[in-house]
């Protein structure tokens, strides 16, 4: 029999050893969830916590996973309003336990009532405090980076939030590997110029400098997603930027049509089916202009282009970019890593590297950082 303990309800706002992760604003009353991988951590005693969530969607829900001392012990679909949810219970309540919930899905920018929410915690045990760690990595990329795919069967071809699992990303297992703070920047299907379907909104570097610029309606407005990030307050030791395998798509797409102003994008291909000169040298630029911004962003930063999970083709120019960047700035924290390609074995979800195929990517790159802080 379970032995029942009072439970104390503790507003978020007001506690002092809670572990805020992922890129949101200041405001803690409630805290806001925006991105993938984003969440709160936390170390304490006690035999039982919960969380009151808050959350809302048209036709895009949130997923939430639950990590006790390391391991992920849940995984679920929350339902709509301000609810309670059980974290932990019945466990020996003298022992700390470590505690990571985290956002597995995207900014869901096509959803306006999207929302993820933490109110506050209510528990029978004490806060302790937990130590930062010592690496900072931020990640950049598409739906590779937002674990798309991660998660799922490899049948699976339907768009729905179920296949996305920032807790099986490349992202999460490098930083995990490194013990590494992390936050994610990501959206699928977008690229360095344009989305997949050449659609030129659809652009991170775009929105790097908002705290979650991707999100524009109303709702999102309002919660701060279009605010200034403040990145004094959170400086990475290491960005990774995993771009460019949209922009290869687009090259393979139909024109996108502006409906406002009539005018039409395309990245082109000439008749024997190779790049057209003049639209690649766009997207070098466009590579070059955001080394710039990075680097204006992140002063002290290592900028690290990692790409290749799903092929290479974009790879000559990704690197005459980052060379041509180097040369006329004369910045020498910059390199160029070429991930580890998603095989047959190792393919999950709607044709993307599955969990294998991460945690391979993550191993080799979770390597290669090591090497560059030492």
């Amino acid at each position: 029999m379970v032995q029942q303990h009072k439970l104390i309800t503790m507003p978020l706002a007001e506690l002092e050893h809670v572990i805020i992760n992922g890129r949101t604003t200041g405001e803690r009353s409630p805290l806001t969830l925006f991105w993938s991988g984003s969440g709160i951590e936390l170390h304490t005693t006690g035999s039982q916590l919960e969380l009151e969530v808050e959350t809302d969607y048209d036709h895009a829900e949130q997923w939430l996973s639950i990590w006790i001392n390391g391991v992920q012990v849940s995984r679920l679909m929350l339902q709509k309003g301000r609810n309670w949810l059980t974290l932990f219970r019945g466990m020996n309540p003298e022992k700390v336990k470590h505690v990571q919930v985290v956002k597995e899905v995207q900014p869901m920018g096509a959803d306006q009532l999207s929302l993820l929410q933490f109110h506050a915690l209510r528990g029978d045990g004490r806060l302790q405090p937990v130590a930062s760690k010592p690496v900072r990595l931020e990640f950049i990329g598409d739906s590779i980076t937002s674990g798309e795919g991660g998660i799922g069967a490899r049948e699976e071809e339907d768009w729905i939030p179920m296949w996305f699992s920032a807790s099986d990303s490349y992202a999460k297992l490098t930083a995990d590997a490194l013990g590494a703070d992390y936050r994610v920047i990501s959206q699928s299907g977008w690229g360095m110029l344009s989305s997949w379907d050449n659609n030129p909104n659809h652009a991170i570097p775009l929105y790097y400098e908002q705290v979650c610029g991707v999100l524009t309606g109303e709702r999102h407005k309002q919660l701060g997603a279009q605010q200034a990030y403040q990145f004094a307050t959170w400086q990475p030791h290491v960005v990774v930027i995993n771009l460019a395998t949209n922009d290869y798509s687009a090259f393979h797409q139909p024109a996108w049509k502006d409906e406002a102003s009539g005018q039409l994008y395309k990245q082109r291909l000439l008749p024997d089916g190779s790049f057209h000169p003049d639209d690649l040298a766009r997207f070098e630029l466009a590579v070059q202009q955001f080394l710039e911004k990075l680097r204006s962003c992140n002063p002290d930063a290592h900028l690290l282009w990692a790409y290749g999970m799903l092929g290479t083709p974009m790879l000559p120019a990704i690197y005459r970019a980052v060379d041509r960047y180097m040369q006329q700035s004369g910045d020498r924290k910059v390199s160029v890593f070429q991930l580890p390609s998603m095989t047959d074995a190792t393919t999950g979800a709607r044709s993307h590297p599955g969990k294998l195929a991460h945690a391979k990517a993550a191993e080799e790159l979770a390597g290669y950082i090591a090497e560059l802080l030492h």
